[in-house]
């Protein structure tokens, strides 16, 4: 593939699929901006939000991506003059405006999404990181917007009897102290790199970071696939965990129980094999930008 051939569009053209995004992008945006105008919390939709903590309106706006002009219209106004310029009568991502510090963040982002994607999937985590996390009771997360679907004890004694390999560092600091010790891994901000491996829910749930970050260059078609799948994910997270979601109309998948176990397997596989494209996309991106920025 000819990483640096250009695709122009005229005006009617990307005008059509900048709407086709607005509407796609409307559908999670909408939601998310009632709850809040209203004080509404939603323990599985609101994280996506809050974890990640990127405006509304970098979901809704369009942007075609590296290596497209876009031709004719008067809305220049849409694309900011520092990622953007004007070439004729078209404007295109320009990735020579880049600076040395974005630069560097990309070659960071790729050379993490390559090293996951290196590695063998594991699969047999089945969830346990949430009930870890809430182990002993000191601190449960979501509290204020859902209790917890089982007793205390019935909790702990999951986290005790069942072996922890969570290999995610921002799912691992939030372990409750008294459970760290349970993990078999003891991932950090630095071994994020040698850590992080395709079967992960929240490493797959991270794609949508790291394409919000990638904005731009990757385009907006890119950044909604990861966006989706991560609300995909998080939905199992939390089917998974020990809250009780009857409120949302959510239906728990038991994981202490062996047929809840193989429930949540076959989810994230399924979703793991989801995510190795995107991933790959995002690679895909990253160098096609740094090619043209050379």
């Amino acid at each position: 593939m000819d990483t640096l051939s250009e695709l122009k569009l005229s005006a009617p053209e990307w005008r059509e699929l900048a709407g086709t995004h607005a509407r796609r992008a409307k559908a999670h945006v909408k939601p998310a901006r009632e709850r809040k105008d209203h004080g509404v919390p939603h323990p599985i939709q609101d994280f996506l939000f809050q974890y990640y903590p990127f405006p509304l309106s970098l979901l809704e706006s369009w942007h075609p991506g590296v290596g497209v002009t876009l031709e004719g219209g008067q809305e220049e106004d849409l694309f900011n003059p520092k990622h953007y310029s004007r070439d004729g009568n078209g404007i295109t991502a320009d990735p020579s405006l880049l600076s040395e510090k974005e630069v560097a963040r990309m070659h960071w982002i790729r050379e993490l999404l390559a090293a996951t994607a290196s590695r063998a999937p594991i699969f047999s985590c089945h969830g346990l990181h949430e009930w870890a996390m809430v182990y002993r009771g000191q601190t449960v997360r979501h509290e204020k917007t859902t209790r917890l679907r089982l007793p205390q004890s019935d909790i702990d004694g999951l986290v005790e009897s069942r072996p922890i390999c969570c290999s995610h560092h921002d799912a691992f600091r939030f372990f409750a102290n008294d459970a760290r010790p349970f993990n078999r891994l003891q991932p950090s901000l630095e071994t994020r790199p040698q850590m992080e491996q395709p079967g992960c829910v929240h490493a797959n749930m991270d794609l949508y970071k790291w394409a919000a970050k990638l904005m731009p260059w990757i385009g907006s078609d890119l950044l909604l696939d990861c966006f989706e799948l991560a609300v995909e994910l998080r939905e199992l997270d939390m089917k998974a965990s020990p809250y009780d979601l009857a409120a949302w109309d959510c239906e728990p998948i038991r994981i202490e129980t062996t047929e809840g176990r193989r429930i949540y397997e076959s989810e994230q596989r399924r979703l793991s094999q989801k995510a190795a494209p995107l991933r790959a996309r995002l690679i895909w991106m990253i160098d096609r930008t740094l090619e043209r920025r050379a």
